[in-house]
């Protein structure tokens, strides 16, 4: 099953998706990444969506990535001994490490590390910023504050510090304890959450070991900062809208996605477009016009992957929602404009021999002769660094690992496909005219250019482009 797309989607499983027969549905209507959202359900829940997922894999007959999204640190209030309390506006109201119940004047705070982050004048946003608290005195274990914008404040809300860096660690046991799981059952990524700095992924790739990629959600002001050296840490990025949206101002999170795509594209590194893409589809059939643009505008900007949330993981609507973001993706790469979209920015390339042979591929694919591509890679750098160029012929992903070609299901135009190690370039010539006659990208005679690495499973050798002719059908 070849995609009649180039950008990727990613679809979250849950209640109301991860049942066997739901998750074949929405592979056939489209998704190819699927992600275990470990904020949610037990372990027990994800194992089974995995198997879910690979038995799908194996009656469609193309690769599916699965995605391991770790919740990361939540910082919560305590609770109120009535529940709630409604906060006035200027009123006093102090935050403190005491956890006893709050009342309207004072609720517990369990986290010592944002006490220490704080300074006179910080403002801090509790339940997604609908309420906002200024800071006017603070030690290491209180704070007071005055309150900014008044609300509702109900028990363990959440509570985020603007532009400051919190000196705690990435990973909580729970995440310790799902991410051992998760690779335990051969996830393909792994997305950690809440990245301040790149330390954070430095520790999670130590801990990963190379059992699966590691991706980094930006969500955080911190890690814009100091994304390019995150992005030399990670092999996949996600623009995480929602909580960056929290300590970011609505204008400023635009900016934010086209400056991580960006920087995204020039590496090489895999970005994937997330939260409230087709939000209105929890509970409706259909988009919002400005959601549909939304979809539209990360594919136009060269976006991966597009994600799928709550719409699929709990919502009333999940196959209709993939459908849904399969049209726009698609109408999107219809458009005449977005083929010069793609073409207008080609990163500068590295003076080694893989960025030459890929460079020479991406001129010779220039031909309106040349059929398709065709990268025979290991562990995937060869045809991820096709993909940087954005060529709009197919691009056959041809690996003899499946967990390769699962990571590479989330990669901008790949086709990962798994076949059997070539013994040499002869051998390499027939199976990358066979898969391409096979898939139907390859017509009588189409040309096909074949970038490869010799030695045959050396990672990162990539120094050969070959073409071939698929065979005349007389």
């Amino acid at each position: 099953m070849i995609r009649a797309r180039k950008a990727r989607m990613v679809a979250t499983l849950g209640p109301a998706s991860r049942a066997p027969d739901k998750v074949l549905a929405l592979a056939e209507a489209g998704v190819d990444v699927f992600r275990l959202n470990f904020s949610h359900g037990v372990q027990e829940d994800h194992a089974r969506a995995l198997e879910a997922v690979r038995a799908a894999e194996a009656t469609l007959g193309r690769p599916l990535g699965a995605l391991a999204d770790l919740q990361g640190p939540k910082l919560r209030i305590g609770a109120f001994d009535t529940g709630f309390v409604s906060l006035e506006p200027h009123q006093s109201f102090r935050l403190d490490l005491d956890p006893t119940p709050g009342d309207q004047h004072r609720v517990g705070l369990p986290h010592p590390q944002l006490f220490k982050a704080m300074t006179p004048g910080s403002v801090l946003l509790l339940d997604d910023g609908k309420v906002r608290l200024k800071v006017t005195r603070c030690d290491d274990h209180s704070a007071d504050t005055e309150v900014l914008v008044a609300g509702k404040l109900s028990d363990r809300k959440g509570i985020a510090l603007p532009g400051s860096v919190i000196p705690m660690a990435a990973m909580t046991d729970k995440d310790h304890s799902d991410l051992n799981f998760a690779l335990r059952i051969g996830v393909d990524w792994v997305a950690l959450s809440f990245v301040q700095r790149p330390a954070d992924m430095a520790d999670l790739r130590k801990l990963v070991q190379g059992r699966a990629a590691v991706m980094a959600k930006i969500e955080k002001p911190s890690a814009l900062a100091d994304l390019e050296a995150i992005l030399d840490l990670c092999d996949g990025v996600m623009v995480a809208r929602g909580d960056l949206g929290v300590e970011l101002e609505p204008e400023e999170v635009p900016p934010a996605q086209k400056t991580i795509l960006r920087a995204a594209r020039r590496r090489g590194v895999p970005v994937i477009v997330a939260t409230q893409m087709l939000e209105s589809m929890i509970t409706s059939a259909t988009p919002t016009r400005a959601e549909a643009s939304d979809v539209a505008n990360a594919v136009y900007e060269g976006a991966d992957a597009l994600m799928l949330s709550a719409e699929t993981a709990s919502g009333q609507y999940p196959l209709e929602s993939v459908r849904m973001m399969n049209r726009i993706i698609e109408r999107t790469e219809r458009d005449p404009r977005w083929p010069g979209l793609m073409d207008a920015e080609h990163p500068s390339l590295e003076d080694d021999d893989a960025d030459a042979i890929v460079a020479a591929a991406r001129r010779a694919a220039e031909s309106s002769s040349t059929a398709c591509l065709v990268a025979f890679t290991a562990r995937g750098a060869s045809a991820r660094r096709m993909a940087r160029e954005r060529p709009l012929q197919p691009v056959l992903a041809l690996t003899p690992s499946p967990d390769t070609a699962r990571r590479l299901a989330l990669v901008w135009g790949l086709e990962p496909r798994v076949v059997r190690d070539p013994t040499d370039l002869e051998d390499m010539t027939s199976q990358a005219v066979e898969e391409a006659v096979r898939l139907g990208v390859a017509p009588p005679l189409g040309r096909i250019l074949i970038v490869a690495g010799v030695p045959f499973g050396s990672p990162g050798s990539t120094n050969l482009l070959r073409l071939a002719h698929a065979p005349w059908k007389g």
